[in-house]
């Protein structure tokens, strides 16, 4: 089981931006994907964006589309998410994921609330 170290996440106002980060540990063997995915209460877990190893760029929900930046260091085994022009529906608890030859583990979860 990779065990994933997440941050960014927080309070911010409406058309605001959080960037959030999601480690693995140095010795993880080369991962296929990495990515995150939201929950709202009530509701099911989405797809923000995901990128694969090597890749310079990912691909995105349609709530998030134009609006978020995924990128990588593969050297540091770490996923950015680059959030913009943050929305009150953009609320939930933001899950990063890591998909590598063994599976799929998941992160703990880091809270994103934009106030109205």
């Amino acid at each position: 089981q990779v065990a994933l170290v997440e941050s960014g996440g927080g309070l911010v106002q409406t058309g605001g931006s959080l960037r959030l980060s999601c480690a693995a540990p140095e010795d993880t063997h080369r991962w296929v994907t990495m990515g995150w995915f939201r929950q709202a209460p009530g509701k099911d877990r989405d797809l923000v964006a995901a990128i694969d190893w090597g890749r310079s760029s990912g691909i995105y929900g349609d709530s998030v589309e134009g609006r978020c930046t995924i990128s990588s260091d593969n050297a540091k085994n770490t996923v950015y998410l680059e959030m913009n022009g943050l929305k009150p529906e953009d609320t939930g608890t933001y899950y990063c994921y890591i998909d590598t030859r063994d599976g799929r583990d998941w992160g703990q979860g880091t809270q994103v609330t934009v106030s109205s």
